[in-house]
């Protein structure tokens, strides 16, 4: 019979995959933590050692904000900028910045301060032997060469660091010496000298805007003089007398005839309405005492009066008098005296309103005549206003332009004379005097140093055991690294004697002979290359362990179908797990439904919830019944054969007389799936499949990464 092992290849152990075991390269690294741990300490002590021997260094920092603070002056043919149109961009600022750094500025402050005198900024002016030795050589340049100022400007810039302040108009100007009080006066100087050369360069300015302002101003003048001249000359020659900022009189005159026009047209209109309204009322017989004009009128009033006090008497009189008494009579004839001294007054009315509406009349058509005359009066001044307005506008211009250089020659002479020209510049923040050196960081170092030999002391250490390659273990399901010898290795291989046929003269049977297999690899991964490379058809999986063998039954059905291999899975496992793992539902028909006769063939395939294998779940059928016709499942096995690259039966926990039902011993792959089973288990196993007679045995113990969790086949 043939050997125990996975891939199928006798020298698997030299050139199986390899992987890193990182819990191996922690325990080295643990198993050495005292020289990790000295390392550690001892690279720490000597930088904080190298640090604290290291002459301190201070740093403080000047802020100059940069804005306008005053109108610059611009020459002839450039247009001129207010403080609040002129924006500083980032070039602006940029060039603000070259210009703190620049050679003029660092001299001027270095005369201030009399840095020529200070060693620390002329250290080339006493030379190390060393370097007198180097320079004799002429492996050095001799530095005494370069001029004081040159060799205090190279010193001070290696110290200085002017840069602008982020997404600000702020420029911070630092500066490093071994003397705190240096450090903050340094800064506070460069402050000072730029804003004194601002402020110098913007008096020059107006010095110059001042001597190109004056011939400037007096051509204008002149210009200004002519300008108004023409309007006026103009003006008078066209008849255009001005009534205001924008009317002549022209113009005005026709506006005060229109607006005339249109009360004198609306009073008339008026009028003849209301005659219209009094002439209707007379015409129909309607009463008129609620005209309006007609109660208006003081003398209809009057007889209003009367007739009211008429009509009272004749009411009192006749309760006691008769009709044709002559009193009566009387007061009915004073009565109707009156009504008609009504009628007539309100005729009188109407004549009047009349008489409104005619005059309103006349008058409106002399002030058409009137309108129309000044019509054409205003076209002409129109006309002749066009050639006005072109001589006002240049001599308004001339006018504005006159006195915007007249307010800049008074600006300029007035800041030249009192020297009080501001930069456009101020400090916002001055250095102090730094109590804590920038440089060395005592602490930050000490602590950097500690990490680093940390880290380089676990990486040497780590890559010693990967060259070493107790860090390396072959890729297997279980995911450890067999050992070499010893009772506690897990993967067991061993030779079974077959019982075949021999010769008479040949007696002698070979006794198994359990071995050590540290060199094999017995994983799904490697189950599944022996089982491609050796074109197997049938395998029948026996799970010593249980539902962890059946996963892994489970899993290699899944890798190979991720081989693009066809394959089907038979559940015939007491406990149903890979039906659990691999059906939609447990309710599904299967081999018990098939066996018993109570389902078609194709009703019980079914396909994997997560892979392109199909299974024939356990099905719902009685057990016991399904047995009786458990000499169907050859002839099952056969037609699946023809449709299928592999069918896998799954037995569980069955022994080689329950396998012997399932399938004939010389057309089989028998598999001994048992992950977490004890070598003596294991032995036993491989002992009675080969006693009864199954030439191929493959063991596989590995589970695999990616193994689906135990409790799905415990679920129910």
């Amino acid at each position: 019979m043939r050997k125990l092992w996975g891939g199928g290849m006798s020298d698997v152990g030299s050139q199986q995959d390899v992987d890193i075991d990182l819990g191996g390269l922690f325990r080295a690294i643990w198993q050495r933590r005292a020289r990790v741990l000295l390392a550690t300490v001892g690279a720490a002590a000597l930088a904080f050692g190298a640090a604290k021997m290291v002459a301190p260094a201070y740093e403080s920092e000047t802020r100059v904000l940069i804005e306008s603070r005053e109108p610059e002056y611009s020459g002839p043919n450039e247009a001129s900028q207010t403080s609040s149109d002129r924006i500083f961009d980032e070039f602006g600022i940029a060039s603000q910045v070259q210009v703190l750094r620049s050679a003029d500025l660092i001299k001027q402050v270095a005369r201030n301060m009399k840095l020529h005198e200070l060693e620390e900024f002329d250290p080339s002016a006493h030379p190390s032997a060393v370097s007198d030795l180097l320079v004799m050589l002429g492996l050095k340049k001799n530095p005494l060469e370069l001029p004081p100022e040159e060799r205090i400007l190279k010193e001070f810039n290696t110290k200085l660091q002017v840069y602008q302040i982020e997404k600000s108009r702020v420029i911070a100007i630092a500066f490093t010496s071994k003397d705190p009080k240096l450090a903050a006066a340094i800064p506070n100087e460069m402050a000072k000298v730029y804003l004194s050369l601002q402020s110098g360069a913007k008096l020059d300015s107006n010095s110059e805007a001042s001597r190109w302002l004056e011939p400037e101003i007096g051509n204008l003048r002149e210009k200004v003089r002519e300008a108004e001249a023409k309007v006026a000359a103009y003006r008078a020659e066209s008849g255009l007398l001005p009534t205001g900022e924008t009317e002549n009189f022209a113009t005005r005159q026709l506006t005060d005839i229109s607006t005339e026009l249109a009360r004198v047209r609306g009073e008339r209109a008026n009028a003849a309405a209301r005659a219209e309204g009094v002439r209707a009322a007379l015409a129909d017989g309607r009463p008129v005492e609620t005209l309006t004009d007609i109660v208006g009128s003081p003398m209809i009033q009057r007889l209003k009066e009367n007739q009211a006090t008429l009509q009272a008497q004749i009411a009192d009189l006749s309760t006691a008098l008769l009709d044709g008494h002559p009193r009566l009579k009387g007061l009915k004839s004073q009565l109707e005296g009156i009504r008609e001294q009504i009628r007539a007054e309100t005729r009188k009315i109407l004549s009047s309103l009349e008489n409104e509406a005619k005059v309103g009349q006349l008058r409106e058509q002399q002030l058409l005549q009137q309108l129309n005359a000044l019509k054409a009066q205003s076209a002409q001044a129109g006309e002749e206003e066009v050639g006005l307005r072109a001589l006002q506008r240049e001599a308004t211009a001339q006018r504005q332009l006159l006195e915007t250089y007249l307010a800049r020659y008074r600006e300029a002479t007035s800041r030249t004379v009192a020297n009080a020209t501001p930069a456009d510049a101020r400090v916002i923040s001055n250095a102090v005097v730094p109590t804590l050196a920038s440089f060395p960081k005592v602490v930050p170092i000490t602590i950097v140093a500690a990490l680093a030999s940390f880290l380089i002391t676990c990486v040497v250490i780590m890559l010693g055991e990967l060259f070493s390659g107790r860090a390396l273990r072959p890729v297997s399901g279980s995911g450890r690294m067999p050992e070499t010898a010893g009772p506690a290795a897990p993967l067991i291989s061993q030779e079974v004697p077959a019982p075949v046929a021999v010769p008479e003269d040949e007696h002698a049977r070979e006794e198994p002979e359990p071995r050590i297999a540290a060199e094999h690899d017995f994983s799904i991964e490697s189950v599944a290359g022996h089982l491609l490379d050796n074109d197997i058809r049938v395998a029948v999986s026996v799970s010593p362990g249980g539902n962890e063998g059946s996963t892994a039954t489970v899993m290699l059905a899944r890798l190979l179908a991720e081989e693009e291999h066809k394959v089907v899975l038979i559940d015939l496992s007491g406990s149903a797990c890979p039906t659990r793992l691999m059906a939609q539902s447990l309710h599904l028909p299967g081999i018990t439904n098939l066996l018993s006769g109570e389902v078609a063939f194709t009703e019980t395939i079914h396909a994997d919830r997560f892979s392109e294998a199909h299974i024939i779940p356990q099905g719902g059928a009685d057990p016991h019944a399904a047995m009786r016709g458990i000499e169907r499942l050859q002839m099952i096995i056969d037609a699946l054969t023809s449709a299928y690259d592999l069918v896998l039966v799954e037995c569980g926990a069955a022994d080689a007389a329950s396998v012997a039902k399932v399938a004939r011993r010389e057309e089989i792959e028998i598999i001994i799936s048992a992950p977490s089973v004890s070598e003596e288990r294991i032995i036993e196993e491989l002992t009675s499949f080969g006693e009864a007679g199954y030439r191929d045995i493959v063991l596989m113990t590995g589970g695999g990464e990616g193994s689906p969790d135990l409790r799905d086949c415990r679920a129910a």
